[in-house]
Order: structure tokens, then C-alpha cells, then sequence
């Protein structure tokens, strides 16, 4: 595909100069493409970048950078109220992502996965699938690899963006030829305007598909069903005619057998739907059946994902730590009877009200964080106690848990309160366990 049909010819502000911000820079400054660099507080692995690149840093009043750019591509999760992106609107400067330049720099098959949760693993599982299938798959976009950086491989065959609506919410030209949402529910409000602009954004994954392209859409999503109005060829999972179970067993529309869900390593209510979709997006990609069902069959699922931590006294213990949505809560704890939720952190903006409705299987609850009271308060008439760090939290979780009971780290908000990210917090959950349980 010719770039100029797609971007703007003339200067390009990259604002934000994180991981993709400074990809972006990288790919457009490598192009032969003008760049104007810019950042909040740049880091000096992004002014020692730029220095390699031989760009200069951008500084001043961001009307005054709109208006030297032809378009704006700003870095993943800048909020929608940044100076920036008003400065943009009132100019009437074209917002792209790093969606919109891969695109107009390669036309490789693609499949792009959203959802408010499930994304991270369904793009492992799609991948694996086409890999298994004798295909060179790889992940990107939300990942450790931006895609404007993954195309530089030629020897890829199919690439796998794990699409969040940070990047979704500024695309323009973007058309995978394989779209897939999973589901949708509050998140992100403080950085989106509002629901209506993060469903919006998460809506962007299908909005410049052709008749030629294919929909993978939740059957049992309210909203997401809602979108899934084509122009591109729709696909559904999790409905009674579409990819879906049968008497223990996945099975194509057309009813071909996929595997049996006891074949999986874990078969909680959301592990057969990732599958499910994973299994449609991926036959969609070209991957064989067999393909596919090796990927299932041998998949143990991802860390800080209802991870199984370990078991004593008929306790078993779960790191989810994930979960940073009260979805993502309802995702994990439905799967099981009896359950002890551990919950809390920094709250994204979300009503964590909603939480009560997982009563039962919730009966007791541990607060942590900067959200642990609002937790409390969400499941008031359940045992519960606060918590001051993670190892009053397993020592209180294991007080109020009986035998057959499971112990769910399940937080249902952001971990940057008390931890650098999620993964730390599972971690430090993980030895707390360890050290005072097992």
C-alpha cells in the first residue's frame, strides 16, 4: 500500500515518547519521514533515541507543535482531555495511531483482537494456533512489540495485534483482516472522555473492514452483538449456532469438533470462550484445524491470569491479579463455588458497586489498597476485612477461608498504589502465599 494514500504528506507530531511513541518515531524517521518529537517528560532513553535519529526535541505550547504538523499521532492511553489532543480537534489536525501507519506501510494478512478483557491471552492463543499450523505468527500492538515495529520482520506471515482502545480510539484506516472482540464492560474512564467514547474506540475494530473481511464477535455481548452489523462477514462465538460448546465439546458452526472442553488444561466458564473465539479468529487466519486444537490442548494459560498459586488445608489459592475491571472480577470468581476475593487497588474510575451482584459465589472479602474500603463497602453483609499490605491480606484471606474454599487475588483496579504494575503485584501475592500459607 502507498503511504501517501493513507497519511499525510508533511510533518508528523509524535507526542508521548513511551515504548510506541518512540517506535513510532523510529519507523517514520527511518521512512525518510519529517518528525516532530514531543513529550511531557521525556525519558533519556527517548532524547538519547532521538539524538541516534538525529530529531530534535520538541518543546513548547502544544498549540504551537499542532500547528507545524500535517497529523498528530499520540502515544497509547494519553488521556482524551490532554492539551494536545484539543489543540488537535480545534485545528482540525487528522489523529492517527500506529495502526494507521503499519497499515499504510504493509499489507501482510492481520488479525487484530479487543475486548475489555481476555485480549492479552486470546492474541497468545491465536498466535500459537497459526504457529502450530505451520505459519510465522507474532504478537504485537499492545504487547512488548509495537506493530509498527513487528513489520520490519519480513519473514512474518501473519501478524496478531493485540488492539486496546487506546490505540483503537485514534485509527483511522485501520482494517484487520480479521477483527475480534470479546467482550466489553467499564474500564479505562480516566482516560477516556467517557463509556461512550471507550465503546466507541473498542467499536473502531470493525468500523473499516470490507465485505472481504471477517467479524469475530461474542454472541453473548449486548453491546458488542450491537456493532456486529458487518459491511464485513460476521462470525459469533459463545451462541447456540455459531463456535460454540455441544455436550462438552467446542465445535465449529457447522458442527465440526474442535476439541473436548475436559482436553483443556483449565475449563473455567471464560477459558471455553476464549477458545472459542480463538478458535474462530484463527481458522479465519488460515490455521488448520489441527493446528488449532494443539494450540488448545497444550495452551496452560498466562501468569496473574486465575493462576493456581497452590493448595493447603482444602484451601487453593489463585493469583488473578490481571483482573484490574470489576468484569474481570465477575470473569474469574463465577467459575468457582466458594470464594474468598482479595480486592482493591487504585480505582480506574469505575463504579465498583457493581461487585455485589458476585454474591454468591463471594463470601467473604479482604480489601487492599487505596480501593479497599470502597470494596468493603460494595460487599457489605459478606465477613470481610482491610488490609495494610499483602501479607495482612493472605493471613486475613486465610482466616476467613474454609475448607473447599478458594482464595482469589481478583482486584478489580489498577495495581499503581502499592506495586509498579500488575505482574509485581501477583508476585508479591504469590510469596505472600508461599511464606504464610503453603
Amino acid at each position: 500500500m502507498n503511504d501517501d494514500q493513507t497519511l499525510p504528506a508533511g510533518p508528523l507530531l509524535v507526542f508521548g515518547l513511551g515504548v510506541t511513541g518512540r517506535a513510532v518515531t523510529a519507523a517514520l524517521s527511518l521512512r525518510g519521514r519529517a518528525v516532530i518529537a514531543a513529550d511531557d517528560s521525556p525519558s533519556e532513553v527517548a532524547q538519547t533515541l532521538l539524538g541516534e535519529l538525529g530529531v530534535e526535541l520538541a518543546t513548547g505550547d502544544v498549540e504551537v507543535l499542532v500547528g507545524r504538523a500535517t497529523g498528530l499521532v499520540p502515544t497509547p492511553g494519553l488521556p482524551d482531555a490532554h492539551p494536545v489532543l484539543a489543540a488537535a480537534r480545534a485545528a482540525g489536525l487528522p489523529v492517527l495511531s500506529e495502526f494507521d501507519l503499519a497499515h499504510s506501510w504493509d499489507e501482510r494478512p492481520l488479525v487484530a483482537i479487543t475486548g475489555t478483557n481476555g485480549k492479552t491471552t486470546v492474541t497468545t492463543l491465536v498466535t500459537e494456533m497459526l504457529q502450530e499450523s505451520g505459519l510465522a505468527a507474532v504478537a504485537a500492538g499492545n504487547t512488548d512489540v509495537p506493530l509498527v515495529a513487528a513489520i520490519d520482520d519480513p519473514m512474518i506471515d501473519v501478524f496478531v495485534v493485540e488492539a486496546s482502545s487506546f490505540r483503537l480510539g485514534h485509527s483511522r484506516h485501520f482494517a484487520p483482516d480479521v477483527g475480534v472482540w470479546l467482550n466489553f464492560a467499564p474500564d479505562h474512564l480516566d482516560v477516556h472522555a467517557d463509556l461512550a467514547a471507550y465503546e466507541s474506540a473498542k467499536a473502531r475494530i470493525w468500523r473499516q473492514q470490507g465485505p472481504e473481511q471477517l467479524a469475530v464477535a461474542n454472541a453473548a455481548d449486548p453491546v458488542v452483538a450491537r456493532h456486529a452489523t458487518g459491511p464485513a462477514r460476521v462470525v459469533n462465538f459463545g451462541g447456540a449456532d455459531d463456535f460454540h460448546e455441544v455436550d462438552g465439546v467446542l465445535v465449529t458452526p457447522d458442527g465440526v469438533r474442535i476439541l473436548a472442553v475436559d482436553e483443556l488444561r483449565r475449563a473455567l466458564p471464560h477459558d471455553v470462550a476464549n477458545a472459542l473465539a480463538a478458535s474462530a479468529a484463527a481458522l479465519g487466519a488460515g490455521a488448520t484445524l489441527e493446528g488449532v486444537r494443539e494450540a488448545l490442548a497444550g495452551f496452560e494459560g498466562l501468569a496473574h491470569r486465575v493462576s493456581l498459586v497452590g493448595e493447603a488445608d482444602g484451601i487453593r489459592w489463585f493469583d488473578d491479579s490481571k483482573a484490574t475491571t470489576p468484569h474481570a472480577i465477575a470473569a474469574a470468581v463465577r467459575g468457582f463455588p466458594s470464594v474468598v476475593l482479595i480486592a482493591g487497588g487504585r480505582n480506574k474510575g469505575l463504579d465498583l458497586a457493581v461487585i455485589a451482584e458476585l454474591v454468591p459465589p463471594v463470601r467473604a472479602v479482604v480489601g487492599i489498597g487505596e480501593a479497599g474500603p470502597e470494596i468493603v463497602e460494595a460487599l457489605a453483609g459478606i465477613p470481610s476485612s482491610l488490609a495494610s499490605s499483602m501479607d495482612d491480606a493472605v493471613i486475613a484471606a486465610r482466616r476467613l477461608a474454609n475448607p473447599g474454599d478458594v482464595v482469589v487475588l481478583s482486584p478489580g483496579c489498577a495495581s499503581f498504589d502499592w506495586y509498579r504494575n500488575y505482574g509485581e503485584r501477583g508476585d508479591d501475592f504469590t510469596r505472600a502465599v508461599h511464606e504464610k500459607v503453603l
